[in-house]
């Protein structure tokens, strides 16, 4: 039984990354079978982009380290598993400090949790965690996206209520069938992104924790259900594939929410405060197939997001209103053992109450794959538009992961 949910969990990970060369990774082995073990996962996605929207003083060509990070998981039997996952994120000269103690420079925990297996279909556990609520992409892996990046917007509370997509709570994450769940309750961090003063008679503000105490606003809620039609996907860890380049035939519907009551703040003309409920909620899909045996292969996906962070809020890339997204990839026909390529494209559209105009997003790209998802070349164009706002990037970007 051991040596068999170790085995899956390897073969689960080698297909998510369509490498001819990938078996597994870095493995340490305690026992003969293997069902004792280490496993170290690292990864570095470094990033040169070209921006034509900035200052007239300032470059349009600049230099990222996107992600460095290191993620170890480890069983010595099938009833408990523990793991950790830290790094850093958008290192460049702007977060650079000169002898590495600036915030942008350093390491920090992205997960911490334990996990007990109560059987084979439910598992709960504890700690700074990433079985996050509201839909797919807010559970996306950063191995193994097809788009250069996540949608942003699709990352709905990161830096709001937690730690760079992470919570301090409790989960439960299991199947019922062919249906898939995760649910959570958590701590909301107490100092998010949002440090506004709320102003009399004003919109909302996100920091109804800071400003109004944990025992209103202290604790969120989240869950995402999704029912696997075809083949059937791990939730082994909390992290969602991004494209399996055909090497699973994949399609799946779910739903999923996020609610903070009292997440938010809003001061009446006389300054008093009154919480406002952090309400967001999702449905997608999700297909990725083989198109026959010559290699090629399609990725789509698609959501609609509805956003309620309070009145008339907006903040950054977040505001009450709706979203739509999706992508398409294609993997052209080839030798799987050779180098591969995948065009795709992607449209986000973002509505606010706060504002008039949408954002619209249009995303053109290719993954060049030349051993799957561990060694790749993305090249992307970026669009935004806001009104008569429109900012343009270009970004190549090369990622190895082992």
């Amino acid at each position: 039984m051991l040596s068999g949910i170790f085995l899956l969990v390897s073969v689960q990970l080698a297909i998510a990354q369509g490498s001819p060369d990938y078996k597994g990774g870095l493995k340490v082995k305690f026992n003969e079978d293997g069902s004792k073990y280490l496993r170290v996962i690292s990864w570095a996605q470094v990033q040169a982009t070209y921006n034509d929207n900035v200052a007239s003083n300032a470059s349009n060509l600049n230099f990222n380290v996107r992600r460095a990070r290191v993620l170890m998981f480890s069983q010595i039997n099938k009833n408990f598993l523990i793991l950790t996952h830290f790094g850093l994120n958008s290192l460049n000269s702007g977060t650079m400090s000169p002898v590495g103690k600036g915030d942008g420079a350093q390491l920090f925990m992205h997960d911490l949790f334990a996990q007990w297996n109560l059987s084979a279909n439910l598992s709960v556990g504890g700690g700074l965690h990433y079985f996050n609520g509201i839909s797919r992409l807010n559970n996306q892996s950063t191995l193994n996206m097809m788009t250069l990046d996540n949608n942003r917007q699709s990352w709905a509370t990161i830096g709001l209520s937690d730690q760079f997509a992470r919570h301090i709570g409790i989960f439960a994450k299991g199947k019922i069938g062919k249906l898939q769940y995760r649910l959570a309750i958590n701590d909301a961090i107490t100092n998010g992104l949002d440090m506004r003063t709320p102003v009399n008679g004003g919109d909302a503000v996100y920091g109804g924790k800071r400003l109004i105490g944990s025992k209103d606003a202290g604790k969120a809620y989240a869950g995402y259900f999704e029912y696997n039609f075809l083949d059937q996907e791990s939730n082994f860890l909390p992290f969602k594939v991004g494209t399996y380049l055909g090497g699973k035939k994949v399609f799946n519907i779910g739903a999923g929410f996020f609610l903070h009551p009292s997440g938010s703040v809003i001061a009446d003309i006389s300054g008093n405060l009154t919480g406002e409920d952090v309400s967001i909620f999702a449905v997608d899909a999700f297909y990725d197939a083989p198109l026959g045996d010559d290699g090629s292969a399609l990725t789509a996906y698609a959501t609609y997001q509805s956003n309620d962070y309070g009145k008339n809020y907006k903040y950054s890339a977040y505001g009450t209103g709706s979203m739509v997204y999706a992508h398409l990839g294609y993997v052209i026909a080839g030798d799987k053992t050779k180098t591969r390529f995948q065009p795709y494209i992607s449209y986000g559209s973002n509505s606010y109450d706060a504002i008039s105009d949408n954002l619209n997003v249009f995303g053109i790209g290719t993954n060049v794959y030349m051993s799957g998802h561990n060694s790749k070349i993305t090249l992307e164009y970026l669009n935004k538009k806001t009104g008569p706002t429109k900012t343009g990037t270009l970004t190549l970007q090369g990622m190895i992961y082992l």
